[in-house]
This record gives structure tokens, sequence and C-alpha cells, in this order.
């Protein structure tokens, strides 16, 4: 038997506004409410009992998705937290990020970052608002993220972005430390996207009657270049075939957009920075289908066997292999990614799990543990 304790917490909020949404970080203990009209209430570091004085950022409207993100390096193996919010700019006509850092010193405080993008197309920095994607907003995007890299989807544009992102600056402090946003990989959907999960591993995107699994690693890997030299140092890039570093003094490698969990490569020198290219429905490798058991439809008089139709409607990472999965009946799938090796073909098998009543909402409380290295449950 497991024994739960719940706590009441009476936060500061506006009387005029409701509250519609949270989110909750475990490693800075940190909670953001999205109230009714939009705008966002971040406390940082919360504890109980819950102090009556404890102060909130209050971040104004409009926002329409937020995130929070761990920044990890080997250097620094204590991560820094990152809060992001997206929402539309100037009528929708393009989508604002704005980024805030969660400070490691005593004052326990988020304050606004300043992002560094690198002239990037159709990304740019205002230091005013934050950072400006040259996409419509439409009706909806969405962010997902995990460790040191987050997936930004517009329905309007049908694109997924991945981007990486690196701190620069001192690593024992907090003062003159930006944000370096990359642009990583783009993905052209073909196929609406209904919900979305990044683990440290995987991509996953929620489709009809199924999902789809992206290896992370040879999506940010970027493309093979020849002659690379052995002194230079750089987080961008891979020093061999396999994207883990290596390599002699004049060998092939890995142009890399980003590291994954932090590890800083070795035999590596500095280049521009690329972005991949892929499609929704492609066959390469590093991605796959999985589809969900097909249930078919009662009380049709036809011949023709006609099966219900399930959208993948929240997807919520169990490890940085294991995902748990709501579709638009109720119904849940545990999704196991076998297989996650650059290179390789994605290997992956999901089952329903039985249940009594239809589920409608999901949440899992994120593992500080299996969040940080990666390990299965």
């Amino acid at each position: 038997m497991v024994l739960v304790q719940a706590s009441r917490i009476n936060l500061p909020t506006p009387p005029s506004k409701t509250t519609a949404s949270l989110l909750f970080e475990p490693h800075s203990c940190s909670l953001a409410l999205l109230h009714s009209d939009s705008s966002l209430s971040l406390f940082p570091s919360i504890s109980f009992p819950f102090p009556p004085h404890k102060k909130s950022l209050t971040i104004p409207p409009p926002s329409s998705s937020s995130i929070f993100l761990l920044q990890k390096t080997q250097l620094n193996p204590n991560p820094r937290v990152l809060f992001i919010v997206g929402g539309p700019y100037k009528g929708g006509s393009k989508v604002l990020l704005r980024f805030f850092l969660f400070r490691n010193d005593d004052s326990k405080v988020f304050e606004k970052a300043k992002v560094v993008v690198s002239n990037q197309k159709g990304i740019e920095f205002d230091d005013k608002v934050g950072v400006l994607i040259d996409v419509s907003h439409g009706l909806k995007v969405m962010i997902a993220g995990s460790v040191n890299f987050f997936a930004f989807y517009s329905a309007s544009s049908s694109k997924v972005w991945v981007f990486g992102v690196k701190l620069v600056g001192n690593d024992d402090g907090d003062d003159g430390v930006v944000v370096k946003l990359m642009k990583c990989a783009v993905i052209d959907c073909t196929k609406p996207v209904f919900s979305m999960s990044v683990s440290s591993e995987c991509l996953v995107l929620g489709e009809e009657n199924g999902v789809r699994v992206w290896n992370l690693r040879e999506l940010v890997k970027g493309k093979k270049i020849r002659r690379l030299k052995y002194s230079a140092l750089s987080n961008w890039v891979i020093g061999d075939s396999d994207g883990f570093g290596g390599g002699g003094s004049s060998s092939s490698g890995i142009v890399c957009n980003g590291y994954l969990n932090g590890k800083i490569e070795k035999h590596c020198v500095s280049v521009k920075q690329r972005s991949g290219k892929y499609r929704q429905e492609s066959a390469e490798e590093g991605a796959c289908f999985v589809a969900f058991e097909q249930k078919e439809v009662k009380g049709m008089k036809s011949r023709k066997v006609l099966f219900m139709s399930m959208k993948a409607i929240s997807i919520q990472p169990l490890s940085s292999k294991k995902f748990i999965i709501l579709n638009s009946i109720g119904d849940l799938s545990v999704l196991h990614v076998l297989n996650t090796a650059v290179g390789s073909n994605i290997t992956c098998h999901m089952r329903q799990l039985p249940h009594v009543l239809k589920v409608q909402k999901l949440a899992v409380l994120p593992d500080i543990s299996s969040t940080l290295q990666g390990k299965g449950i």
C-alpha cells in the first residue's frame, strides 16, 4: 500500500482570474498557473507550508502553450531550469517565444532571459518581447521538451521545429548568462498532430490511430563532413560517425546542431550550424509509426468492416524510452521504444492497458532521476 499526503496551498492569485491549468517542475519545485485570460503566474521554489508573502512572476497574455525545460551540461551536472512560453504576436502573424531562467542563487526567482539566435532564417530576437518565429500562430501551437531540447508545432504551417538550448556564460553563477537557441530540425507534416512529447531520446507525435516516434539523435545529428581537426572544441559538433565523440586527427565526423544529455565532445571543430529537414511520413531511419489496437464500429450492417477513428490526444513520458498515451475514446496505451541507436531503424512496441472506466485527462509527475539520467523504470 502506498501512502499519499496532500497539502493545500493558498496561492495569491487575483480574484478576477480563475486557474485553467497548471504545470509543476519537481527539480526546482516551481509551479506555473495558466489563468482564464491566458496570463501566467510563475511560483519559484515553493515549499510546505506555503509562505503567505511568496512572490510570483506574472507573465502577461497572450500565451497558448508553455513548458519547463532542463538545461544540463557535463561541466555542471546540476541542471538549470528554463520556463518557455509560446503565444501569438501582432494578431497571430508570428509566434512569440518568451524565455525565463531560474536563478540558482539565494534569490530563487525566475528572470526574463536574453536569447541569442545566431542569424537563423525565420527566427529573430527582439529584446523588448522575446524570440519571434516567422510563422502564423493559427488556432494553436504546442511546445514539448525535456532536457536541452524542445519541439514546437504550428498547426497552421503544418510543421514541427526541434530546437536545442544551451546556456552561454558563467556556469557557476547567473550573471551574464544568455540562452543560445539553435534550430536543429524541421518536420513537414502532411497529417494533423494532436499531441506531442519529448524525452532525452525520443520525439513522439500523437496522430490519428497511433503515434509517430522519432529518434531525437537522428533528428539533430546533422550531416557528415570530412577532415575534422583534432584540436578545437565545440559543443555543436560530434566527432565521429556514431555521434559520441572520439575520432582521429583527420577523420570524418558529423555536424551536430546540439548535444544530448549535456555531453561535451572532445575532438571537434566549430562549423556553420545547419538544420535537418524531414517529412512526417518518410520511411527514413530513426522514425516509425505505431498504431493503436483497432476497434470495429458496432451496429454497422455494411459488409465492409469499419474501424473506429482514435486520436492520440495526450502523451506523457514515463522514462526516456517509455510513454503512456491517452486516445480520444478514453483508452490508455503504453509505448516502449526498444532501439534508439544512431544509424539503425527504430523499433517500438505498444500495448493497451486494461481498465474499467474511460479516461478523460492524464497527468504524470516527472521523475527527476529518469529525467536527468535517461534510465527506464
